[in-house]
């Protein structure tokens, strides 16, 4: 029995593709089956665990770049543009690095999961995941770390350094283009109802909850500002206003501190939980990172 993938749970080591089915007529039928399937399971998942007041409806969601300027669009839509891509060249130099030191190996990313585009197609859409050895929630920027420390015998990155962004990155560029869909486990229950309530729950100095600017007001204006519907699908993403790549949760903890509300810290289960809400509500949008936002 092969392993399974480290970074991808539900999928043996080593393998980049579903098996195949030999017969044209089968073939479509299954696809037919399957679409059909995902369709009536997404539209009941939303139905039942997203049905509170800070969804958007299926027909009026829009990706954060609808809402920039052509300019801004043009960035993000051209990868020699795009100034991500200085991070994704750095991690895919970190990918194919490893080492020995003393008696310990260090094996690359790239020993285990060979190219970061085929393998890890895909994968970053199932995070934030719940974790059974830890009993945690774990976003992707964790996992990176979870297998540096246990698989690679190196030390876990900081939130936000350069290094985690870059591997972030381009695990996540595997999937753009991909529909964004969950799939809700028992385990993951709890949590994302608790990042539900978290959504639609006032905070801070400003009592408001993320659900009043990104539902009730998306597409209104503040402080020259076009606000969006909060969508998680283009992290990490280039800002104009950091000049740098950043993490989700690092726009999370901006949100809180507009709101003048308590600041999360970085990897908390707090942020992890919202995230997780998040990348249910919203399914349906196709993967854009690593974006450009302003």
């Amino acid at each position: 029995m092969k392993k399974a993938s480290f970074l991808d749970p539900t999928k043996p080591s080593g393998s980049d593709s579903a098996h195949s089915i030999s017969s044209p007529g089968l073939r479509g039928s299954w696809v037919c089956f399957l679409t059909l399937t995902y369709l009536l399971l997404t539209s009941t998942l939303h139905a039942q665990v997203l049905g509170g007041p800070g969804i958007v409806q299926r027909s009026l969601m829009r990706s954060g770049i609808s809402f920039s300027s052509a300019d801004l669009r043009a960035t993000q839509s051209d990868d020699s543009l795009n100034p991500s891509f200085l991070w994704i060249d750095q991690g895919q130099r970190l990918w194919q690095e490893g080492s020995r030191s003393n008696t310990l190996d260090h094996p690359s990313c790239a020993a285990c999961h060979q190219d970061s585009q085929q393998s890890m197609r895909g994968v970053s859409m199932k995070y934030p995941r719940w974790d059974k050895s830890t009993s945690r929630l774990i976003n992707l920027e964790g996992q990176i770390n979870a297998c540096r420390t246990q698989r690679q015998h190196l030390m876990a990155l900081p939130h936000e350094s350069d290094e985690l962004l870059a591997l972030t990155a381009l695990v996540s560029l595997a999937s753009r283009g991909l529909v964004l869909s969950r799939t809700l486990d028992d385990d993951l229950k709890p949590a994302l109802s608790r990042g539900q309530s978290r959504y639609e729950t006032r905070m801070g100095q400003n009592n408001l909850a993320c659900m009043h600017c990104h539902t009730q007001n998306a597409g209104q204006h503040l402080g020259g500002e076009t606000i969006s519907q909060g969508q998680p699908h283009a992290y990490p993403a280039y800002r104009l206003e950091w000049q740098r790549l950043g993490s989700l949760q690092k726009r999370l903890r901006a949100c809180l501190s507009g709101v003048k509300a308590e600041i999360w810290p970085f990897g908390s289960q707090e942020l992890t939980e919202l995230e997780l809400y998040l990348s249910f509500r919203g399914e349906g949008l196709a993967i854009e990172s690593p974006g450009v936002r302003r």
